[in-house]
This record gives C-alpha cells, structure tokens and sequence, in this order.
C-alpha cells in the first residue's frame, strides 16, 4: 500500500475536521428526543431520513441520515400528530370555548391550549412535545425595551404594534380565561397571567404550519390556519432551497418534499418563504445571513427629509405617493436601489414644469436626464444617512453590550447585514454616476 506523505495526510485530517465542523453534532440520544420519537410513534410516524442534532451557526435542526436527492420526501407527518384548534375542541376545553360569547379565535384557542398543558406537567399527553419547544423566544415582542428602539425604523413601529397585539389579546381574554376555574385546582389568573399567553403566542406565531381547515361556528371568522408539527418544526430555514409542502388527503399526512439536494449527515432545511430579514425576525426571532431576499428599508420621513418644505408641490406630490402606494416599502437591496424607491424619489424630484408628467413618472417613463439625475443623487444621500445611522447603532451594542446582554448578537446580526447592502447599494450608485457622460 502506498502511504501518504506528512502533508497529504494532514490535508486529509483538516479537511475531515472541517467537514465535522460543517456537520451537525447528532443529539437523537438525549431523553428529550427518545420520548418525542417514542410518542411520534405511537401516533403513526415513522422515520429514518431525519435525526435531532445542533449545527454551528443555526443552532438546533434535523440532520440528513442519507443523502437526499431533489424529489425526495423528507418527511411525512400523520394527521394525528398535528396539533390544531380541532385537537382543542376535542379536549376538556372544547365545551368551554363552545359556550363562549363572543366566539375565540382559532389562534386564542391553541395559546389557551398550550398553557393549559403546559401547566399540567406530566399529566399532559402532549408533554414529549412540549418539552422539546424553546422555553424562550426572540420575536421583538419579547425583546428589552432598549433593545426595541435599536431596531431599524420600520421593524420597530411592527415589534410595538406585534407588542402591543399580545397585550390586547391579554386584556381581552381575561374573562375567558377566568371561565375555565372550573377545569383548574389553582387560580386562573395565576395559570394565564401575560408571560404564559406572551410564550404560547410566540409559540403559534413562529411554528406552525399553514393548513386550512373549515370555519367552525364556536370560533371568530378569524381564518383557522394554524397547526402546530412536532418534530418536522424542528427543520430550519435556508432561503437558497427549495421544497414542496402540502396536507395529503389521500394518506392524511403533512408531507414535504425537497427540490435541492442535501448530504448525508448535513443539516436539512426548509424556505419558510421569500422573507427579507425583518420579516424573519419578526415572524420568526432569526436572521438569515446572506440573504438574498434582505433588504432595508427607507421610512416617508427619511425620504421627504430631503425635499425643501418650499417647494410649492410639494404637499401635491407627497399626496400622489400615498394615493398610488409609493411612500411604503421602499427598499436598497444587494443590487442597489429598488425601482420603488427610485420612481418616489423621481416624483419628489420632478420641476415645476415638469409636475404634469407625474403619471408618466410613475408607469417608468424617463422625463428628463436632470429628474434621472436628481433621483439618483438624492438615492447616494439617503444611503449614506442609513450608513451612518447603522454604523452608530452598530457601535451603541458593541458599547451597551453588558446593559443590554441578552438578544444583542440578534439585533447586531440584523444591522451588520443592513450595512453590507448599504455598502453595496452605495457602490452601485456610484458606478452609475461614474458610467454617465
């Protein structure tokens, strides 16, 4: 046998340690995981594609135990392991919530559900799942008041108004709440105070799956979507695969299936959807880095900041955007400005004898090479605010780090990537300044 030199072997050993870097740490093992697989079990399902196991970088997900090739099925998950506003109806709660006026949402239901549950401990026959969901989320929601007002400008007016929901949803739901005495030794109040509904919330807002299912009467006309996967909700997001997910009817099972390949014992993921960053974190409490679909994006007060208040038209102008939906979401993205932006900076632009071409402005049409030129200008200064701006915030963290401590690396994530698509964008606007005669 030939034998390898000092150096090929070391090559050797460094790429197996990298690719052990790269591979997950297999975790089926643990007490947690056995009586969730043993549970799944006992409801239908079988598996041998997936293992529990914690990566690098994304924390806990599902290792591939083969390779897995594009148009396999990744998992099938029976009906009966879904938990659903149907599974609530079925349990002691069920006539409770049928004799409540008003009606409760599907979604109040379910978080009503899980505290209940939760609260039951071992007498729970959803204790298996319940002890393997995260104890603690980082929606926005749940984040440290100083650290809320460190997000960017329209992330932040969400994280409130998502804040905001939890509390109404609270205050509303007291007096049900407190129907159910009945069911429970200890005081409801005590049972479903803020933080138990605050964690079932954030539980069915970042974990379910979408499913439809038909209107009830015992429940609002809030749309039933909601149904919450063990285990498959331990698959994470990757926003570069791609993946097919439906309820079948004919077998009566969640399935998905994937249409980009994955190796044996890498992490296999899932697209939660075309999601830019702050809707992630918002929705989810993640970033994903290198996100192709992030963006950032500029609030109507940055833009019009830089428009005199003298221009005549201005208030005629400002008007135009709203009406035509041109003063929200307006982005820079990795390749520059987005055509939004651009076209409601062309309007803003636009010279008093140019006012009557605004519906041309908006279809796309190019008015003047001054206009062009405006927009583009005033595209680089906003830019550069925005830089500014996540540069100071970036070094308030990296100052604030032992105030704030808990969530900062988030939030830090979320504005490192703003301004790499802030550096880019800027790039950009200046090769299309340089690239004009």
């Amino acid at each position: 046998m030939k034998k390898s030199n000092g150096r090929t072997g070391r090559k050797r050993r460094r790429r197996k340690r990298l690719e052990g870097f790269m591979d997950g740490v297999n975790c089926s093992h643990q007490l947690e995981y056995i009586e969730l697989k043993k549970w799944l079990k006992e409801r239908g399902f079988e598996d041998s594609n997936l293992r529990p196991a914690e990566f690098w970088g994304t924390g806990r997900g599902l290792m591939a135990t083969k390779a897995l090739r594009a148009g396999d099925l990744i998992i099938s998950l029976p009906e009966k392991c879904l938990l659903t506003a149907g599974t609530v109806l079925s349990s002691c709660l069920g006539g409770y919530i049928g004799k409540w006026k008003p009606p409760v949402s599907p979604l109040l239901a379910l978080c009503t559900f899980l505290i209940a549950e939760k609260h039951a401990g071992e007498k729970s026959p959803w204790k298996p799942y319940l002890d393997v969901l995260p104890k603690t989320y980082t929606c926005p929601a749940c984040l440290d008041p100083d650290l809320l007002i460190l997000l960017p400008e329209p992330l932040k007016k969400k994280a409130q108004e998502q804040r905001m929901m939890i509390h109404e949803l609270f205050v509303s739901s007291k007096a049900f709440f407190s129907s159910l005495q009945p069911l429970f030794a200890e005081n409801t109040g005590i049972i479903f105070n803020y933080s138990a509904l605050e964690w079932a919330w954030c539980t069915v807002n970042t974990r379910t799956i979408y499913m439809k299912h038909p209107q009830r009467e015992c429940f609002s006309l809030e749309p039933d979507v909601y149904a919450l996967a063990p285990y498959l909700d331990l698959l994470n997001h990757n926003p570069n695969v791609q993946v097919k997910a439906a309820f079948n009817e004919q077998t009566r099972s969640y399935d998905i299936w994937t249409n980009s390949p994955c190796k044996k014992h890498q992490e296999v993921f899932i697209c939660y959807g075309p999601h830019d960053n702050q809707r992630l974190l918002l929705e989810y409490g993640f970033v994903a880095m290198d996100n192709p679909h992030s963006s950032v994006y500029v609030s109507p007060d940055t833009l019009l900041k830089y428009f005199s208040p003298l221009d005549k038209q201005r208030k005629a102008k400002v008007s135009i955007l709203k009406d035509h939906d041109f003063l929200e979401n307006l982005t820079f993205g990795w390749d520059g400005p987005s055509w939004r932006l651009l076209t409601a900076l062309k309007v803003l632009s636009l010279g008093a004898d140019e006012f009557a071409c605004w519906r041309r402005t908006l279809l796309g049409d190019v008015i003047s090479a001054s206009n062009e030129q405006q927009a583009l200008d005033t595209a680089a200064k906003i830019c550069h605010f925005l830089i500014e701006e996540t540069q100071h915030v970036l070094l308030q963290l990296k100052r604030d780090k032992e105030n704030l401590k808990t969530h900062v690396a988030l939030v830090e994530m979320l504005r490192s990537e703003d301004l790499r698509i802030l550096q880019k964008s800027a790039e950009i606007l200046c090769n299309l300044n340089l690239a004009k005669p």
